[in-house]
């Protein structure tokens, strides 16, 4: 049974009313060990599940979700080491840490137990005390990793609720190594291009600006992609990590609509569409040739808009509309890229 498969409280319900207490999965196919670490867990405070087999331990942390596993390396059948392997092959149950109980002490098995994907270990006969102590700082660990990526997720989210989508792309690999909802749609539908692949006009902005950024501590100017009326505008935010394998960069998108700017000013200037949209290209640094071309119409036609534009914001020349529009534009639309 998968984790999507199981009643949406089963958790919860497991960990008691108020969600609190860590789950502890003990996996060993002898009666014995089960029971005596289970009385000091349960005295401890902890909520314990047991599995006697492998093919038990799969499904209890599917269903369960544990806090932690506490696992026998050697059982029949599926063994412990398959069982971990397993568990960190799924997304939904890699972030548990486990911790190995084993009465093989060779290098070797103990490096196996490692690799396969444990965090500890401890040997038999089992000690619960030292179990205790184990469990303590790997809970710890575990209870920070899920603070941090709750706040992550927390920040990501409420980017998207402001229309701020966001990525993060490793360089100089320039892979795209994680985005927000909101950054999937819009590079799908700007770009064409899907995780890991970073559209390569972005790649080469970055390429072409990262020295800047780095050397200088200069933030590079907005990249625009335009789709239609509407254009996609990302800015390096800032360097989030660093390895051997290279640097993180958080990139910011945010969409911009000729449109809505439009809108915005024909209702705040008290401009009709037509004259708005005018004053829109003006400020664009169009020309009457440009605009009459844009908007379907002669230079004649869009310089008589433009005139009557002047007498409603009480201005004589081009550039000094073009100075009010920018004026508001800025106090109501402050995203806008001139």
């Amino acid at each position: 049974m998968s984790g999507s498969d199981n009643p949406p409280l089963l958790v919860d319900t497991l960990r008691g009313s108020g969600g609190n207490s860590d789950l502890v999965l003990i996996v060993d196919d002898v009666p014995d060990n089960l029971a005596v670490l289970h009385d000091a867990l349960d005295e401890s405070g902890y909520t314990v599940l047991v599995a006697t087999s492998g093919e038990q331990a799969l499904q209890r942390a599917a269903q369960a979700r544990p806090d932690i596993v506490l696992l026998d390396a050697m059982m029949p059948g599926i063994d412990g080491f398959e069982v971990a392997r397993r568990l960190k092959a799924d997304a939904a149950t890699a972030h548990i840490p486990i911790v190995f109980m084993t009465g093989l002490t060779e290098t070797e098995h103990l490096v196996a137990a490692l690799e396969a994907g444990g965090v500890d270990y401890v040997t038999k006969p089992i000690k619960p005390k030292e179990v205790l102590a184990r469990m303590n700082v790997h809970l710890q660990g575990a209870r920070r990793a899920r603070q941090a990526a709750q706040q992550a997720g927390q920040a990501r989210n409420a980017l998207d609720a402001f229309g701020y989508a966001s990525i993060t792309v490793r360089m100089p690999e320039g892979k795209l190594i994680w985005q927000t909802a909101l950054a999937r749609e819009m590079l799908l539908r700007y770009c064409g291009t899907s995780a890991p692949v970073t559209p390569p006009a972005v790649l080469a902005w970055l390429r072409r600006h990262l020295p800047d950024a780095q050397q200088r501590q200069v933030e590079p100017p907005a990249l625009a992609i335009a789709h239609g009326a509407n254009r996609l505008s990302l800015r390096l935010h800032q360097q989030t990590g660093h390895d051997d394998d290279g640097d993180d960069w958080l990139i910011i998108m945010r969409e911009l609509s000729d449109t809505a700017v439009i809108e915005t000013m024909s209702l705040s200037l008290k401009l009709t569409a037509r004259e708005a949209e005018v004053l829109y290209w003006v400020v664009k640094g169009k020309t009457n040739k440009d605009i009459g071309e844009i908007l379907g119409s002669s230079p004649a036609t869009a310089k008589k808009h433009l005139e009557r534009v002047y007498v409603k914001l009480g201005v004589e020349t081009r550039t000094a509309a073009a100075g009010v529009a920018m004026k508001r534009i800025r106090e109501l639309q402050p995203q806008f890229e001139f």
